[in-house]
């Protein structure tokens, strides 16, 4: 099944850093700190012990005359000094500390009283390294466009986690991630696509990049907000030539095709997904599949719920199925799937567009699938060689079916398909 193509890859907002200034800090004429409290404005300026002069000047940070990339993508309101350190509080009520590039992230936390009483606070916006998605100016009201604010805040946290808090809306643009996002949902977040008419998207693109972590999204396609009268291609998480991702309990729902697709690069260079870990999946409502596996190399899900899959073939729970003989299939592990309510059945392995003047080995291990379809349950088939070499094993270990398995039109050259200590009906 191919993916539906097409991204818009958004320019990082805000920008600069302090590295360079320390030229212009050491040219500063000495004088005595400002007394800790001191805030811009009612004060024109800031004195740190260094010396460096801070001013507020069309809500901008700036330092000795210069202005300092933050990291908020808003205009600040406030500029604190407080136990040796500068604050920011943006137009938002966000604070930001000084002392990093970009400065931590505190939340609406006011830093007086935190340090006052000397805790963290509740929120893990308050913990060094997690930045919270309204820093960038996301809404998460339920109505606003909050995709360029998301990509702005995607692009601005890498190598720290960033918090997705509230209910966000995006065009089908999407969101493209980044080498080393690492993005939290917190109970209750979530992205829904507004109303679109587009039969391809990506809600999520996780394209040509290496160590993502994604924790717990909750993605809505809308796809009775979809005017398209036809495709397939509508994906909640898309996976194409990404190394060392992980996304725990991932609930993708209502997608135009598929909940995750996961294959080769987008980029022409058809290099595969590879170390891909997905625990706790539940798709449900998608038209095509609740997953894809195009290709891939170390791809692992474990206790996914696929269920109420239809709109469009094949509508499977899963299925594993190569575009053509560029794809992999190498230790595919499928553990304790359930599949129910999927019109095409349970898990799908069709081979038909494999084979070819490259030599393949396939290895797909499924354990435990538990199945409630009405029709197949396990369905294998489309294989035939003429003369090209495609090898390996398939194999079903201690399945529960409500239906028996379909195995069909496979060349007995092909790998060996085996179903061991299934219980049926």
């Amino acid at each position: 099944m191919m993916a539906g193509a097409g991204s818009a890859a958004l320019a990082a907002c805000g920008g600069g850093s302090e590295v360079g200034s320390d030229a212009a800090s050491t040219a500063a004429v000495a004088k005595a700190a400002s007394s800790s409290g001191t805030v811009i404005p009612p004060a024109a300026s800031i004195t740190d012990s260094s010396g460096a002069i801070w001013t507020l000047v069309g809500g901008h940070a700036t330092r000795n005359g210069s202005a300092v990339g933050t990291g908020s993508p808003l205009a600040y309101t406030t500029l604190l000094y407080f136990n040796g350190a500068v604050y920011g509080k943006n137009s938002a009520g966000n604070w930001f500390k000084s002392g990093t590039s970009p400065w931590q992230s505190l939340g609406t936390a006011d830093p007086r009283g935190t340090a006052a009483s000397g805790s963290q606070g509740t929120s893990n916006t308050s913990t060094s390294g997690v930045l919270q998605d309204k820093s960038f100016g996301v809404k998460g009201d339920g109505t606003t466009n909050d995709r360029a604010a998301l990509q702005a805040a995607i692009d601005g946290s890498v190598g720290q986690i960033l918090l997705i808090t509230g209910k966000s809306r995006i065009d089908a643009t999407g969101l493209t991630l980044r080498s080393n996002t690492h993005i939290r949902f917190a109970p209750g977040a979530s992205i829904k696509l507004l109303p679109h008419n587009t039969g391809s998207y990506q809600m999520l693109r996780v394209w040509d990049v290496s160590n993502v972590n994604i924790e717990a999204p909750y993605l809505d396609g809308s796809k009775e907000l979809n005017s398209a009268g036809s495709g397939e291609w509508g994906m909640g998480i898309s996976i194409n030539g990404a190394t060392g991702v992980t996304i725990s309990n991932p609930t993708t729902i209502n997608c135009w095709g598929d909940g995750v697709y996961i294959g080769n690069s987008q980029s022409g260079s058809n290099k595969p997904s590879s170390n891909v870990s997905i625990s706790g999946h539940h798709a449900n409502g998608c038209r095509r599949q609740g997953a894809t596996i195009t290709s891939g190399s170390g791809i692992t899900f474990t206790n996914p719920l696929w269920e109420n899959i239809a709109g469009t073939a094949p509508a499977c729970g899963l299925d594993i199925e190569p575009n053509d003989n560029n794809a992999v299939l190498q230790a595919i592990k499928i553990v304790s799937p359930t599949t129910q309510g999927c019109a095409g059945g349970g898990i799908l392995v069709y081979l038909g567009a494999f084979p070819g003047p490259v030599p393949k080995n396939v290895d797909i291990q499924i354990t435990n699938h538990t199945d409630n379809c009405t029709t197949d349950s396990f369905d294998v088939q489309g294989l035939q060689l003429n003369g090209c070499v495609v090898t390996g094993a398939i194999t079903s270990t201690n399945p529960v079916w409500k239906k028996n398995w379909y195995f069909a039109q496979w060349d007995s050259n092909g790998p060996k398909v085996s179903v061991v200590n299934p219980k049926v009906g």
